[in-house]
């Protein structure tokens, strides 16, 4: 649930030859649509879920306790029943279900609940996903199917973090850094599919697992080919290659009229949004943040790049949690106003039309990941409204190795969001000393409204402390927030079973989007 790093900069590509369809034979001949080929812009860098992989759930290798479904809404899936609370918020007690089995045949019970957990809490194991539990001090098995988890505080969202993927207590008997786990390329879980192969920088397979408790997927065989450049990937769909692939808004329009095909498009709480590093003379000064956000033409960008496929963000509160949106929380498109802000600050016009304060040129760097059609344009449009108001900006399309190094100081045009709870997204990304705020942001308002936001367990009380944060953030902006955007994606029409979900940020070929249900699609 990490916010504001791009999840594309995590891989690479190379052609396949196989392709399901109803004219095209799979890799292995037949034509009965028992197995599809996806394309993922993203390659995992590891499988474990302790180490970061589908932190919002839907794997298709592994389950957790709990997951979410389409209407947003939290259920029981290891689990037999929704996580009980104690009365003073401190502990939630999870019954188990006795009916599942791990794909290599053992069986799933309490001690591989309570492996997972505390392997996550180990210092020694380095579980990247620790920061997200950061509540969370303890897990104990009570009997055969019971374990009960112990907090350091309340914190209402706990049972959203329970959709982790479980793995085999065996598999963590031995200890140590999860970093030279096999289960990073070799794992065992208990979902609808289990790994046949990975090709690295290429594609990766699964095959059907016949024991899943709700029953064998009728898809049997399921390929991921990840190739992350946009361009790249459309025309590889084109050619007839995949089954089905996540374009940008604009390539994906390219598909509307094609046989065979149909375009989808997903709401979702992933935001596009630029960093603005606090240790930057220019982004870190208040009212260069205030002016960029009054400068930005969201709705234009909206409109003219994503094909009207998104939703203008003023502050990074998701539309799709309405419980929680103040809709006047909002940064009026004000050129005028922006750049009274800007002259107000001692940040005057040069000859050239840019602007500088006590010899500090306006200017600053914006990365973005290269390959990235979306963030790329975006990014365009962004230097180009900045321009208006004499603020200069330089693009630097990098991968993410190049970028890591540079948050502190250079800006970011980054994605992420979380469409169950506003928690783990805000908190992260804008807290004060948060191992997500990539800028460094501070505000004490901002604090205390998203420390009540994780603490306070009454729905209605919960709601009024983000409608406190929106307020409080609109004063002091952190981020140049654009858009919520849509999730655009062209799908052969050889299945029936789609069901339309709000995605996460995190989405692709093996979790989110149009398959995030595939395992119980049925051939047409």
């Amino acid at each position: 649930m990490r916010f504001l790093l791009p999840p594309v900069l995590l891989v690479a590509a190379v052609a396949v030859s196989a392709c399901t369809g109803t004219t095209t034979p799979s890799a292995e001949g037949t034509n009965d649509n028992s197995s599809i080929v996806l394309a993922d812009a993203t390659e995992p860098t590891t499988l474990n879920p302790l180490l970061g992989y589908a932190p919002e759930g839907v794997s298709k290798i592994f389950d957790g306790l709990v997951e979410h479904r389409a209407d947003r809404t939290l259920q029981p899936q290891l689990a037999a029943q929704a996580p009980k609370p104690a009365a003073d918020g401190l502990s939630w007690t999870v019954e188990l279900r006795d009916d599942v089995k791990f794909t290599d045949g053992s069986a799933f019970g309490a001690e591989d609940v309570v492996a997972t957990y505390r392997a996550l809490l180990d210092p020694a194991a380095g579980a990247t996903v620790r920061p997200e539990f950061a509540m969370l001090t303890g897990v104990e098995q009570l009997d055969v199917r019971n374990v009960r988890f112990t907090l350091s505080q309340p914190y209402a969202p706990f049972p959203d973090l329970l959709v982790l993927g479980i793995l085999p207590s065996e598999a963590l008997a031995a200890g140590g850094p999860l970093a030279n786990s096999p289960v990073n390329t070799a794992p065992v879980g208990t979902g609808p599919y289990r790994l046949a192969e990975w090709t690295k920088g290429d594609k990766m397979v699964l095959e059907a697992n016949p024991s899943h408790p709700e029953g064998a997927p009728r898809i049997k065989k399921l390929t991921v080919v990840f190739v992350p450049d946009d361009n790249t990937r459309a025309q590889r769909m084109q050619k007839g290659e995949f089954d089905g692939a996540e374009l940008p808004p604009r390539l994906a329009a390219g598909f509307a009229t094609t046989d065979g095909l149909r375009v989808l498009d997903h709401g979702s709480a992933d935001l596009r949004a630029i960093t603005l590093p606090t240790g930057n003379p220019v982004t870190g000064d208040p009212a260069v943040r205030l002016a960029l956000n009054l400068a930005v033409d969201r709705q234009g960008m909206i409109d003219n790049l994503l094909a009207g496929k998104g939703t203008s963000a003023s502050t990074p509160v998701p539309a799709v949690l309405p419980e929680f949106v103040d809709p006047g929380a909002v940064f009026r498109h004000d050129k005028a106003v922006a750049e009274f802000t800007l002259d107000q600050a001692g940040w005057l016009r040069g000859a050239d039309g840019l602007r500088a304060r006590n010899g500090v040129r306006a200017s600053f760097t914006l990365m973005y990941p290269i390959g990235d059609v979306v963030r790329s344009d975006l990014a365009t449009a962004f230097v180009a409204d900045a321009k208006a108001v004499g603020v200069d900006v330089q693009l630097a399309g990098l991968s993410r190795e190049a970028i890591v190094p540079r948050l502190a100081q250079d800006a970011v045009l980054g994605g992420g969001g979380d469409p169950f709870d506003p928690d783990q997204a805000l908190y992260r990304t804008l807290h004060t000393g948060a191992d997500g705020n990539p800028g460094g942001y501070t505000d004490a308002a901002v604090d205390a409204a998203l420390d009540a936001g994780r603490r306070l367990l009454d729905p209605a009380q919960r709601a009024a402390a983000y409608l406190q944060f929106q307020r409080a953030y609109l004063a002091a902006p952190g981020l140049v927030t654009i858009a919520f955007v849509a999730h655009t994606y062209v799908v052969r029409e050889n299945w029936n079973g789609y069901q339309q979900v709000v995605d996460p940020a995190v989405h692709g070929g093996l979790s989110w989007g149009p398959w995030w249900n595939l395992q119980k699609w049925t051939p047409k």
